[in-house]
């Protein structure tokens, strides 16, 4: 089971914390992803962190503003978005596939499980 948090309402330039707890799996030995789907278009992907190779993925859209992270005692990843810019709105979803993809956790069809959603908007 994933469950998001700490989506919210937010001003541009501004900063957000996403958590995704985690039961079931380890996050250190799972591949995360972090995507998000604005309305009308597709789910894109943000961000993804393999397991025990350590391979770290950010579109290049939030690189150098966001940062992912896991704690391994909590068994939950982060994604830490700072200066948001409007066209961050969208709703945020965690995956995760309980192998490791490496390169691969760019694609969202890796994923077996996902969780529901928060949503992040972004404006003034």
């Amino acid at each position: 089971q994933l469950v998001e948090s700490g989506g919210g309402l937010v001003e541009p330039g501004g900063s957000l914390t996403l958590s995704c707890a985690v039961s079931g799996f380890s996050v250190d030995y799972s591949s995360i992803g972090w995507f998000r789907q604005a309305p009308g278009k597709e789910r894109e992907g943000v961000s993804c962190i393999s397991s025990s190779d350590g391979y770290v993925h950010y579109a290049d859209s939030v690189k150098g503003r966001f940062t992912i992270s896991r704690d391994n005692a909590k068994n939950t990843v982060y994604l830490q978005m700072n200066s948001l810019k409007p066209e961050d709105t969208g709703v945020y979803y965690c995956a995760l596939e309980p192998n490791q993809l490496g390169r691969l956790c760019r694609d969202r069809n890796g994923y077996l499980f996902w969780g529901q959603g928060t949503q992040v908007t972004v404006s003034s």
